[in-house]
């Protein structure tokens, strides 16, 4: 998570050159201070008291203004925290603690650094303020609106995306800490391995972010337990739930849905036999092996060749396990693109089907596509890796199958959601 951007007005946030030494004793009472704040944590705020005191405190003035984490430890400067109160320092680990639930860094993927930082903390404070947890320091106008009330990181990023030409982001506010994502940043020389943060930002391999937030689930989960019911802001309770309930292998719940479309019929060629005691031939259900679903292949610029492979061989999969079927394919970014339709007959020719896209993200277009079509798919199943950049799509046009790979910690608002296990 390593600082990109910041849109802190001087008179908040001072530059490095312009730190004043502090003193051993006076470094020990900041570091009273935070500890003071952890504690206020736990007793008012259990889950993020919990979490933000498995972050190890290191004061890194020498390269930080403000605050920042990396999921392990809670980087802070003296200069800042000296501003600050207790209970101002409880909504500063707060905040870091959210950016470490949410993967806020993590996540931002191909998007805007400066306008993802926004969005980052615009979904963090308004959890905080509406959790009433600690005090948002007098002297900063943090990044805060109601209007986001509810709305994800990526749902946020496409609305202040849309306004940037319009507005002036720097007038929004500014940012509460730094947004540390574990590349090596300008003049970052470090080589991973000095935790004590002096002179230089963490770098972290591929490897280790991916086991900090392994780490980071555990955390969770404990905290959450520790805190009991109802003391976990609902947002994240829901998420923690989709990671510790027991999940249907997703191909058996594909299986399921399709098994559920199959259409059927009556036929005297297969009587009922419970019938025959009574001197009558009843006609037995016959069950025609023809499917008709359709599928779109998330194809934005998020997606690798690996997933968009993925998808394509399990589409193929489909066709493999039913002998008649019809099944329309597409991809789709903002748009639809390469739709085709295939048939038992015509199964061989999805070898020549191409993959596109590599654009936003619009999980609308295909409900628009399939109205502006006439599609009526008795099942319409995407595979995706479930960051739409605003609707997940029009809940009441047709049963929907959300199979989402490389993140089983999302969970679409209707329809089922599985998640791609190789």
């Amino acid at each position: 998570m390593s600082a990109k951007t910041t849109t802190a007005s001087k008179a908040s946030k001072s530059d490095l050159s312009q730190k004043r030494e502090f003193s051993q004793q006076e470094k020990n009472k900041i570091v009273d201070k935070l500890v003071t704040a952890r504690i206020g944590l736990l007793l008012r705020h259990p889950f993020f008291g919990n979490l933000a005191t498995r972050l190890k405190l290191v004061d890194a003035s020498d390269w930080l203004n403000t605050l920042a984490t990396d999921g392990r430890y809670f980087y802070y400067s003296n200069d800042f925290v000296h501003k600050l109160t207790p209970k101002e320092c409880e909504f500063g680990f707060a905040h870091e603690v959210l950016h470490n639930v949410f993967d806020h860094m993590g996540r931002r993927e191909h998007r805007d650094p400066q306008l993802s930082n926004i969005a980052a903390d615009y979904a963090a404070n308004q959890i905080l303020k509406d959790e009433r947890i600690g005090e948002v320091p007098s002297w900063i106008k943090i990044f805060q609106d109601n209007k986001y009330r509810g709305q994800s990181y990526e749902q946020i990023y496409e609305e202040i995306e849309k306004n940037s030409i319009k507005i002036d982001i720097n007038q929004l506010g500014e940012l509460l800490d730094e947004h540390l994502d574990g590349e090596d940043g300008e003049g970052n020389d470090q080589d991973g391995d000095d935790k004590e943060g002096k002179g230089k930002r963490p770098v972290l391999s591929a490897e280790e972010k991916k086991k900090i937030r392994d780490e980071i689930k555990e955390a969770m989960v404990a905290a959450s337990q520790a805190a009991g019911a109802g003391r976990v802001p609902a947002g994240i309770a829901r998420m923690i739930q989709t990671f510790t309930e027991p999940k249907m292998d997703w191909r058996q719940m594909l299986r399921m849905n399709i098994q559920s479309i199959l259409k059927s019929n009556f036929s005297f060629s297969r009587p009922n036999r419970k019938s025959q005691h009574c001197g009558a031939i009843l006609p037995g259900m016959m069950n025609e092996e023809t499917i008709d679903v359709s599928v779109g292949i998330d194809m934005s610029g998020s997606i690798s060749d690996k997933q968009a492979q993925d998808f394509l061989s399990e589409v193929k999969g489909i066709m493999d396990e039913y002998k008649d079927f019809k099944l329309s394919l597409w991809c789709f970014d903002t748009a639809v693109y390469n739709y085709a339709q295939f048939t038992g007959d015509t199964a061989d020719e999805i070898d020549d089907y191409k993959v596109t896209g590599g654009g936003g993200t619009d999980f609308d277009a295909n409900w628009e596509f399939m109205k502006e079509e006439g599609i009526e798919p008795k099942k319409f199943i995407m595979f995706t890796d479930g960051y739409p950049c605003g609707s997940w799509g029009d809940e009441n046009y047709c049963d929907t199958l959300f199979i989402i790979h490389g993140n089983d910690a999302i969970e679409a608002p209707f329809g089922q959601t599985a998640y791609y296990k190789e």
